[in-house]
């Protein structure tokens, strides 16, 4: 994206479908709950949509979820890359903005995992014929938790980093779910209880790992200049970028801890004129504890192996200097299938000071980080007021 794209479209709508368990909904009753409050926040319609944007843990979801909204829009992009997908889709919406491809864009995801019980540690089967399928189902690795117990070992034994500075990421994650009435996980914890709980992929343990969830969200984009005619205040897309570097299977990558995360950070940030010391918001896809802290050191918030250190003694915390996933993020808060748009929707609603107890004093410039796949791509995106 060039610099003259930065804040020529913005959200106008923002919304969460009902989260944590919710029994009897579909993913697509969950897209389209979240959808009608979305539109609903924005003073819009479904008459108004002509771009649909969606994913979920299926295909099809942008023609699935067009058909089941009743509408009949001029384009469709159902792009599913992992967790990234809804942050990336802010991108591919301004780009067909811009283009004149359409005018109000809905960005869309839903899933019920916990409902079904579909994230579940055994393997699912698999086309033999795919580098998956040959090359890591049959050996029983256990993805993606097994790839990211490789990436916390290769970083402990790089830099020093200890389970005691995981730890310090989930605590912190629950002290800011304590503050959100929506978060799934409001208990108490500690370091010791974190460090105590059971063993999954070492040296990860199930405190070091998001949640399994229900959860729907949506957004609505349209251009700068429609945006400032509705109600709300608009959110402007400052800069984003994204990145690729292998499909599902990393082996061929030379150094698991060298990710594209900076070249995204560092092109989000160009576009949008911005420095990481403008930032007021982080959002950084917390899937597992080992995950934020790697990226904190790859989107250069400090320098690399230095991340253990940076997350000590509750800095990411309520009262920290360095307050990050304000929602109480994937470890606490809520995580679906993909974590991606309920990343997004704690920055809008930050930015727009709707946050209760957890709102930021300041919350003028976000940046919101999410991954894809076995960290195989990347999009940092930059949302202003």
């Amino acid at each position: 994206m060039t610099k003259h794209l930065s804040k020529s479209v913005a959200i106008v709508g923002a919304a969460e479908s009902d989260l944590g368990k919710v029994p009897g909904m579909t993913s697509l009753d969950l897209q389209a709950q979240a959808s009608a409050r979305a539109l609903r926040d924005a003073g819009l319609t479904l008459n108004d949509v002509d771009g649909v944007f969606a994913h979920v843990d299926d295909k099809f979801a942008g023609l699935h979820l067009a058909e089941y909204l009743g509408i009949r829009p001029r384009y469709v992009d159902s792009t599913s890359v992992g967790g990234m997908s809804s942050v990336m889709h802010i991108r591919h919406a301004m780009a067909a903005i811009e283009a004149g491809m359409c005018e109000v864009a809905l960005v869309a995801y839903g899933s019920t995992q916990l409902s079904d019980g579909t994230r579940k540690v055994g393997g699912t089967p698999e086309d033999m014929r795919m580098p998956r399928g040959q090359f890591i189902t049959p050996y029983g690795q256990l993805s993606p938790i097994g790839y990211y117990a490789m990436v916390a070992q290769l970083h402990m034994q790089r830099y020093g980093t200890t389970h005691k500075d995981l730890a310090e990421v989930a605590v912190a994650a629950r002290k800011w779910a304590q503050l959100n009435p929506k978060a799934y996980r409001r208990e108490d914890t500690s370091i010791d209880e974190v460090m105590a709980s059971r063993m999954i992929a070492d040296p990860l343990r199930q405190r070091d790992c998001c949640l399994v969830t229900d959860a729907g969200g949506a957004v609505i984009i349209t251009s700068a200049a429609r945006a400032r005619e509705l109600k709300r205040p608009p959110v402007y897309v400052m800069g984003i970028a994204e990145s690729f570097s292998h499909h599902y299977t990393p082996f061929n990558t030379a150094d698991w801890l060298d990710t594209n995360v900076a070249q995204t950070a560092d092109a989000a940030l160009a576009m949008a004129g911005v420095t990481r010391a403008d930032i007021d918001v982080v959002q950084i896809y917390d899937h597992f504890t080992i995950g934020v802290i790697q990226s904190l050191e790859e989107l250069g918030f400090c320098k690399r192996g230095e991340g253990g250190a940076f997350v000590a003694d509750g800095r990411l915390a309520p009262g920290g200097d360095f307050p990050i996933n304000t929602s109480g993020g994937g470890l606490s808060y809520n995580h679906p299938g993909q974590f991606g748009m309920l990343l997004l929707l704690e920055a809008v609603h930050q930015l727009r000071k709707e946050c209760g107890e957890r709102q930021l004093p300041r919350a003028e410039l976000a940046l919101v980080h999410a991954p894809g796949l076995v960290f195989s791509c990347n999009t940092t995106l930059i949302l202003g007021v």
